[in-house]
């Protein structure tokens, strides 16, 4: 049986932990959080589950699935209110008892739809592993878990353990004697877990294989038919994959029952009424970049997310520094703080609030008008339920994103996902900064001319121009200066074009090189390896005079890629195949990933640090940093350049 989406599309994606009312309003028409209070309190029970009138059963909701009244309350007070196709569908397929086979891409809220029947029938009296999904990555994985202990935390003594490669044993022991009876975990770590006797599935009742044709195409199949060799031939399967290949038709005959097939179809995930935008940044650069946004943007209020609980504080806290209205909300926050700051929020006296994923569950305020991805999700999942958190009941909200040229590639996934391109937008310039700033200062005296306090300055200042003869003009211009502490007013361009006074530099440089002996030049450059600056570093990149790259063109790729400026650069010596940079010594790991991605001239500049051997000759043959896995040469240094051995290959990388 085939069953197609007819239903209310997938704009709602209650698929994490992470998801509030919001995100279910985002969709056009959907229905407010107390009418969906008020249909499950008018409900009546039948065989433990929740029937509506024929009445409520005009709109959709997930009262009509068949779910017991307490998963009904907990889905509630997570903030669901209107089923995707996904949930719509699957969900009372699995009640039923069925197997279930379902095409859908990510981010159609497939994990609420075999997580609710599975919370729906879990014996909470017995501890040990009732249910298990399998999930191709340990992000996946976590998210699946955080999804599932959402629901859980409202139903009492249910625990959920993800186990996934990179974590310690130890934890995972531990979660395991205490009897989780939902398991959420990676092919290898579980296979691992059987091997050493400490996960039993012989009672499972449940199995998911969560985006399979993903576990399948990373080579997971022998893993994962072994793991279902340990379960019990009576058990609920659901298979879901966002693609149907022939080895996913070839384990749904072998280890499924009758499988029940849904197919959904993307559809765009995001609520019309929001302007969703992106900005090109470099990392580094992303505060002043934010700076200028808000300072030449209007808004009402504003969420503003991040990926970690530490950068909640700190951007909290710097934007403040720039005169701004902020507070964070994080996990480590105690539940009455967090209140606190949602109600100065809701009330205006707080303007941004600065929030991870987690912490801002659950949150709906009215007055957010902006959504800000300071840092861009790891999943598509949630960006939609963040930017959920506006464009509610009808209006209009924005939603802008910080893009870094190595997530571009998120970007795209993105757009794939939520069937809504995002515009670029430009960097907002000083003069538009300025202006900003020059209406703010006006409205500002119009304000505070409605002060009661006026007319006792008025006299003040008039008196002290005639005693001083100094002109009432300057007397406020004074006024105005001492209010901004010494702060810079306007804001001033920086200085212009010095990477192409730089460039000029090099290639004047060159020029002058091109005239003097080449192994005078040689020596000069090994020489210049030992004198450096202590605080730069030596970096060899695998393109040079072959890629007919200048010096120019490697300033800057190296300084958008990441976001380092003119002075982090020293000497720069281009061979025939390859270059070397100095950089600073302190970079920090994301800067190199960062780098490590860089093309210039079409070619991937493989950046690494150098190991002080000095540069084989510029006629060399085909060798050169990494070339082995660019060009399918023989790579490396050149062990023996008259002979083009194969050399010490490797020897120079960290």
């Amino acid at each position: 049986m085939s069953i197609t989406d007819n239903a209310t599309g997938g704009e709602n994606v209650p698929e994490q932990n992470i998801v509030s009312e919001s995100q279910d309003q985002s969709q056009m028409g959907a229905i407010s959080h107390d009418e969906d209070t008020s249909r499950v309190a008018n409900t009546s029970e039948t065989n433990d589950s929740v029937q509506t009138d024929s009445e409520e059963n005009e709109q959709p909701g997930f009262a009509n699935l068949g779910l017991p009244k307490a998963v009904l309350k907990a889905v509630q007070k997570v903030g669901f209110e209107v089923p995707s196709a996904i949930q719509e569908q699957t969900i009372p397929l699995l009640m039923e008892g069925n197997d279930v086979m379902g095409l859908a891409q990510t981010g159609t809220g497939k994990t609420a739809a075999f997580a609710l029947p599975i919370l729906s029938r879990i014996d909470a009296k017995k501890r040990h592993p009732q249910a298990l999904v399998l999930a191709p990555t340990r992000e996946l994985a976590l998210q699946v878990a955080d999804s599932f202990q959402s629901f859980a935390d409202h139903l009492g003594d249910i625990h959920v353990l993800p186990i996934y490669g990179g974590q310690a044993y130890g934890i995972q022991l531990s979660g395991l004697r205490r009897g989780a009876q939902i398991i959420v975990g990676t092919p290898g770590r579980v296979i691992d877990h059987l091997e050493k006797g400490s996960l039993d599935i012989s009672e499972l009742k449940y199995l998911v294989l969560d985006e399979a044709d993903e576990m399948l195409n990373m080579g997971f199949q022998e893993d994962v038919e072994r793991i279902l060799a340990d379960t019990p031939e009576e058990k609920q399967v659901a298979l879901f994959s966002a693609t149907m290949p022939n080895g996913i038709r070839r384990l749904s005959k072998q280890y499924m029952n009758d499988p029940r097939e849904v197919q959904v179809k993307s559809e765009t995930r995001t609520n019309t009424n929001i302007t969703q935008r992106y900005l090109s940044v470099a990392h580094r650069n992303k505060l002043d970049a934010l700076t200028r946004i808000l300072e030449v943007t209007e808004f009402e209020a504003m969420i503003m997310f991040v990926r970690t609980k530490h950068e909640t504080e700190e951007l909290a806290e710097k934007l403040r520094a720039r005169g701004f209205s902020a507070a964070a909300i994080n996990g480590d926050i105690a539940q009455a703080q967090r209140e606190r700051t949602v109600d100065q929020l809701k009330d205006g006296r707080l303007d941004i609030l600065v929030a991870t994923d987690v912490a801002a569950r659950g949150l709906d305020v009215e007055r957010i008008t902006h959504v800000f991805n300071y840092d861009i999700p790891n999943d598509t999942e949630s960006y939609v339920h963040r930017i959920g958190r506006t464009g509610r009941a009808g209006r209009s909200g924005e939603a802008i994103l910080f893009v870094t040229p190595r997530e571009r590639r998120m970007l795209r996934s993105i757009e794939r996902a939520t069937n809504a391109p995002l515009t670029e937008m430009d960097l907002p310039t000083v003069d538009e900064v300025n202006d900003s700033r020059k209406a703010k200062f006006a409205d500002s005296i119009t304000e505070s001319l409605e002060n009661d306090q006026v007319a006792v300055f008025r006299s003040l200042i008039k008196a002290y121009a005639e005693e001083h003869d100094v002109p009432l003009e300057d007397i406020a211009a004074a006024l105005a200066t001492q209010a901004r502490a010494g702060d810079e007013f306007l804001m001033k361009e920086q200085p212009v074009q010095r990477r192409d006074r730089r460039d000029r530099d090099f290639d004047r440089d060159r020029g002058d090189r091109r005239d003097r002996d080449r192994g005078d030049r040689r020596d000069r450059d090994r020489g210049s390896r030992f004198e450096r600056s202590q605080d730069m570093q030596l970096y060899r990149l695998a393109v040079g005079k072959r890629q007919h790259v200048r010096p120019g063109a490697i300033v800057g790729a190296l300084a958008n890629e990441g976001g380092l400026s003119n002075k982090d650069f020293g000497r720069i010596s281009i061979f025939a195949d390859h270059t070397l940079v100095e950089l600073p010594k302190n970079m920090s790991r994301d800067v190199l990933d960062n780098l490590r991605d860089t093309r210039i001239s079409g070619q991937l500049i493989n950046i690494e640090r150098d190991n002080g051997r000095p540069p084989r000759d510029n006629r060399g043959g085909r060798g050169g940093f990494r070339g082995d896995r660019d060009r399918g040469g023989r790579g490396g240094f050149r062990g023996d350049r008259d002979r083009g051995g194969r050399g010490d290959r490797g020897r120079w990388r960290d």
